[in-house]
């Protein structure tokens, strides 16, 4: 029974690694994701998911009722955290069903949780995306644009290319004054950019659409071989 449960696991992170590489390498080139990927995914969870039942068993049964409610959980995030996509929903409730239990093979993963997997992958998603701000504070360091906060959420560019290019505007201008634009994701930008051409600014502040999946992958990689990184970070602390 334990082969079984190995080949089982190591099905889970052969499929959900390939998709979800293929799944980011679409993400960058057009930032989409098929939806046919997030159903393929499913599928092979449930059909993995059968054979565990049928050979193993279910030592947890909570375990097996958390998957639905893991996806209503992931579906409530979306509506508050900005940076997610509706691929990246998708994508994450079908790995609840890849997924459902911490998969166990040789010694990993290295420390163990006692939360949800999807909720592990989550985690270490989010911790892993958080790098972003570092990366951009550097090179604003190197390119010596230190306009905080603006160094730590995005980049200068030229206007032009901004329409171009997979960014948002982090500034807008109001009465006649720029200010710091937050609000600016997933809303039609055409009218900021015609002001600032309007007030003769070429050189803007923007901030990356920087796909998620990316960060998905890797936190879903970390977490079969090392585990819940911020559930060690506060066991540390703690």
């Amino acid at each position: 029974m334990d082969e079984i449960s190995l080949y089982l696991n190591i099905t889970r992170l052969f499929v959900g690694c390939l998709i979800l590489l293929y799944a980011s390498y679409t993400d960058i080139k057009t930032r989409k994701a098929s939806d046919i990927l997030w159903i393929i995914i499913g599928i092979i969870g449930g059909f993995l998911l059968i054979i565990d039942i049928s050979f193993i068993g279910i030592e947890n049964v909570i375990s097996l009722l958390l998957i639905p409610v893991m996806i209503i959980v992931i579906y409530l995030l979306f509506q508050f955290l900005p940076f997610f996509g509706g691929a990246d929903v998708k994508a994450l409730m079908s790995l609840a069903i890849l997924v459902p239990f911490e998969p166990r093979f040789f010694m990993f993963p290295i420390w163990g949780s006692i939360m949800p997997f999807t909720w592990i992958i989550l985690s270490n998603s989010v911790f892993i995306y958080l790098v972003i701000p570092i990366s951009l504070f550097f090179y604003n360091l190197y390119k010596r644009n230190l306009d905080v906060p603006y160094c730590f959420l995005g980049y200068k560019i030229d206007l032009y290319k901004a329409k171009e290019r997979f960014v948002w505007p982090l500034e807008k201008i109001e009465d006649g004054k720029i200010k710091i634009s937050y609000l600016s994701m997933n809303k039609d930008n055409d009218d900021i950019y015609e002001k600032f051409e309007e007030e003769g600014i070429s050189n803007i502040w923007v901030t990356p659409k920087i796909p998620f999946m990316i960060p998905l992958l890797i936190g879903f990689i970390l977490s079969f071989f090392v585990g819940d990184i911020l559930f060690l970070i506060m066991s540390m602390i703690l």
